[in-house]
């Protein structure tokens, strides 16, 4: 298939591409989810099988894109999500990086935006998987522990928002804050995606001249570091060592 015909194919499949997430995500959060309550016995079983079943939904659905050679993508060091209650600090290029960590690590958590929460497509699931919503800081920072020290992993992009494309990470203190007050081990992840795609002000619609590949990077765990009577030198301690970690060069 030459470049335009390629380029051709993807623009027109792209659309069906977002409204089969929209469907699988509608269908989650509104009929499985649902059933899984009724057939629990408790709401934490519940949210377990919610977040089982999320994972398996965000693999297909990566699956698919590859398949239809929407995106290109491997995955390095998956391995070391399986540990669970690991907190897992990812910069945040692309609209679609939480899938990648949902679809490769069991019982994930993670923190999203207000807005996400209160979507019509999303609402559903975010409540059903008992994903945390970054509202209030303090209520997220206690829900981030809990959720730790219950054995879940915790997906956050401790830069807020999507990366700017050819721009240093800058990273905001919040995932900093989660790891030193909750002790939890750090698993960072970086992820590279070229030519860039669905990026902070881009339209979803509009497709890159090539297809787009992933490469995401499951780095060593980090161990807790100093005591939490440190908190303040210490939550800007690990920012800057996150931000240094997350601006090399990638290899290759």
């Amino acid at each position: 298939m030459t470049r335009h015909l390629d380029q051709l194919w993807r623009q027109s499949v792209t659309p069906l591409a977002f409204a089969g997430f929209a469907l699988a995500a509608l269908t989650v959060g509104a009929v499985c989810a649902p059933l899984m309550r009724l057939t629990s016995p408790d709401r934490a079983v519940a949210q377990r099988r919610t977040r089982h079943l999320v994972r398996l939904t965000c693999r297909g659905f990566l699956a698919t894109l590859r398949h239809a050679r929407l995106i290109d993508y491997r995955v390095s060091g998956v391995e070391r999500l399986a540990a669970g209650g690991r907190l897992l600090l990812a910069n945040h290029p692309t609209l679609i990086d939480a899938l990648f960590l949902l679809a490769f690590t069991p019982n994930a958590n993670c923190i999203v935006k207000g807005p996400l929460a209160r979507h019509p497509v999303t609402a559903g699931v975010i409540r059903a998987a008992g994903f945390i919503t970054n509202r209030r800081p303090r209520a997220t920072l206690r829900a981030a522990c809990r959720a730790l020290a219950d054995g879940q992993s915790l997906i956050v992009f401790p830069e807020g928002t999507r990366s700017t494309p050819g721009r240093p990470v800058r990273l905001r203190r919040g995932g900093a804050a989660i790891a030193v007050t909750s002790q939890a081990v750090i698993t960072p992840v970086r992820i590279d995606c070229r030519p860039s795609t669905l990026t902070k002000g881009e339209p979803w619609y509009r497709v890159p001249p090539r297809r787009p590949a992933f490469r995401i990077e499951v780095g060593p765990p980090i161990p807790p570091g100093m005591p939490v009577q440190a908190v303040p030198r210490t939550i800007g301690d690990l920012t800057q060592h996150l931000e240094a970690y997350f601006n090399r060069p990638h290899k290759g």
